[in-house]
């Protein structure tokens, strides 16, 4: 009887299957396929060249049977034989992989070695407008120089879809779409903060299998990428598609598109998919092939640029609640790390080798918690000066003033626009502009009030009211106001005649940066993770070389990961010339429950000790994936040496 259960599932699945192939007809669309990228994962995992090897081989074979099935013209390259003008003869480009670079990344610094400024590497030249749909990871490296929403906000997308546009043109057709919605559990990251619009998600939604196997469930299938949903929408040419199961919140974006450009941020090959997501990417093709010519408006050249949508959270997190629940968390994870020490005592009794977590549990020291007033003076340190304790203070602050909030230069967080307040009209309302002309047309002691406004939020630099007058009256109709592409009213348009979206002009203005650094070891949002090496000398004629490293507020890193994580766990390396050897193990610093799963995060400023004999300069090399509420940056090393 069971083996009769199993056959008719089986035929089933066949007939279901046959019946979404069945209404395949193919597209005649030019399709390019350009690969380059494995199916395992190569981001947390260190995984043979050979294995990589293969594997890229295998996925490019496997999107090439794909494409073939659905489209008349399919062809195949690697990314390292693309350059951007092969685009021209498709109707769509499907980007897999990292083609030759051209503009290098650009960091500028200042004289104390902080970053001031930076541009990731160029792939595509800005003013790229053919079709193109990118997998994973691949979105981030193909927009970000070019200033796409698709940006890395996390790689860390499993293998379902959720808070899916069910009405959305790819879930339509050209090819048959079936949608199985069954009800799993609410990821837990997406239960530890509220929605943007302060509502909470329920214990379970609807979910839509993508991928036959996620990175959740097994360890080393390849990962997708999520893009921030802050402000993703705020200009006519993105869209959200698709949220997903991710690390992050419940709003993190799977599925979307910018301009001509169409993010699939799942990571499996079409031999991964399930057969009903097969339909769906195919469709996402033919839909994406409709945008030629049609390049994004708003640029977000600032990945970690604030926006409005976070003024929620904030107030929650200057909540009682958000405090109770963190002091749980550091409670449950306390007991957790004791535990884990006591048996790592037993077994370093025993004389057994000790795993990376298990060193980790036996330095393991618990911190105090820290009082209610001491929370928020850590986390708001101007506003506690304002409101101490009174949580409602900061629920009101919050609401009160947001629109009139802009974002804070110094660091992520908000401040207040004092022009605009003056006048009392939102700085995202088109009546700030019409109002700023006015008071730059009126003259007196008002006019440059008007000329700051004007400048704050546009890309235009006109000299003469009269010139501004004109180009707002033209152009009224059709502004929008976008946060995520800079706190700029653009318009839409893409009429390169038309004033006001040329983001070439910011290159010529010079940047308020504070010009003096306090130390070696200050932080910021461009450099949140920043270390020192230097060596101590110790009674017994050894030295101890110490690696001090010092986390921006609100950042973190990660000591353990959790198996069914996607994070990138710090190591450390002490390289030991000739002559010089270790003496006893590293130290290592205790670490921040993260959550249930077990990972462990590094927060503030910590040490990592090494004792040596010998003489000689000593290299330390820290690998590391640091990550705030906003931004998961990719995998990073330092190399410092101690002397």
């Amino acid at each position: 009887m069971r083996h009769c259960k199993k056959l008719v599932a089986l035929l089933f699945a066949i007939l279901f299957c046959g019946s979404l192939s069945a209404g395949i007809k193919k597209i005649n669309l030019k399709v390019l396929y350009v690969g380059g990228s494995p199916n395992v994962d190569i981001f947390t995992a260190q995984v043979d060249s050979a294995v990589v090897a293969a594997s890229v081989k295998e996925r490019m074979a496997s999107f090439e049977k794909f494409l073939k099935k659905y489209f008349k013209s399919v062809t195949v390259v690697n990314a390292a034989d693309y350059t951007p003008e092969l685009s021209n003869d498709y109707d769509v480009t499907v980007m897999d992989g990292r083609p030759p670079m051209l503009e290098p990344e650009v960091q500028e610094m200042d004289a104390a070695g902080e970053v001031i400024a930076y541009k990731p590497a160029g792939y595509l030249p800005r003013d790229f407008d053919r079709p193109m749909l990118t997998i994973a990871e691949a979105s981030a490296t193909m927009g970000g120089r070019i200033g796409l929403k698709l940006d890395w906000y996390c790689l860390c997308l499993n293998a379902d879809a959720h808070h899916i546009r069910m009405d959305h043109p790819i879930f339509q057709g050209p090819f048959p779409v079936k949608m199985t919605m069954v009800m799993k559990p609410t990821p837990e990251a997406g239960k530890s903060m509220p929605y943007l619009n302060g509502e909470w998600a329920p214990d379970s939604l609807p979910m839509w299998r993508v991928q036959k196997k996620g990175h959740g469930t097994h360890r080393g299938v390849r990962i997708g990428m999520v893009n921030r949903p802050w402000g993703f929408e705020d200009s006519p040419e993105a869209e959200v598609i698709s949220g997903g199961v991710s690390a992050k919140v419940l709003e993190a974006v799977a599925i979307s598109r910018h301009g001509n450009f169409f993010h699939w941020g799942f990571a499996a090959s079409p031999d991964g998919m399930t057969e009903e997501a097969k339909n769906v990417f195919a469709n996402a093709i033919v839909y994406i092939a409709q945008f030629a010519g049609q390049t994004p408006i708003a640029r977000k050249y600032d990945v970690g640029i604030i926006t409005r949508d976070y003024t929620n959270t904030y107030a929650f997190m200057a909540s009682r609640q958000c405090y109770d629940e963190s002091l749980e968390v550091e409670r449950q994870f306390a007991a957790s790390m004791e535990a884990a020490k006591k048996t790592a005592q037993e077994k370093q009794a025993k004389g057994e080798e000790l795993n990376l977590t298990e060193q980790v549990a036996l330095g393991f020291k618990p911190t105090p918690s820290k009082p209610y007033d001491a929370y928020l003076q850590e986390r708001y340190p101007d506003l506690y000066v304002l409101f101490g304790t009174d949580e409602k203070g900061y629920a009101d602050y919050f609401a009160d003033n947001a629109p009139y909030f802009m974002p804070d230069p110094r660091r992520y967080g908000f401040i207040i626009d004092e022009d605009a307040r003056s006048l009392g009209i939102p700085n995202n309302d088109i009546r700030l502009l019409d109002k700023a002309i006015s008071l730059w047309e009126e003259g007196g002691k008002y006019a440059a009030k008007g000329r700051r406004l004007l400048e704050r939020y546009t890309l235009c630099r006109f000299d003469t009211p009269a010139e501004w007058r004109a180009w707002f009256e033209a152009n009224k109709s059709r502004l929008f106001f976008t946060e995520s592409g800079g706190w700029y009213f653009l318009v839409n348009t893409r009429d390169k005649s038309v004033p006001g979206n040329d983001y070439s002009v910011l290159d010529t203005e010079k940047e308020d940066t504070q010009a003096t650094k306090m130390s070696t070891l200050e932080t910021d949002d461009r450099n949140p993770v920043r270390g020192t090496a230097y060596a101590e000398s110790l009674p017994n004629g050894n030295r101890q070389i110490v690696l001090r490293v010092k986390i921006h507020p609100g950042y973190h890193i990660y000591s353990c990961v959790a198996d069914s994580d996607p994070f990138v766990a710090t190591t450390v390396e002490f390289c030991l010339p000739e002559g010089v050897k270790a003496v006893g193990e590293m130290q290592r610093p205790s670490g921040k429950i993260y959550n249930s799963a077990g990972t462990v995060v590094y927060e503030g400023e910590i040490e990592f000790r090494q004792e040596v004999s010998g003489q000689g300069a000593v290299t330390c090399a820290i690998n590391y994936q640091c990550c705030n509420d906003q931004i998961c940056m990719p995998p990073t090393e330092q190399v410092l040496t101690a002397d």
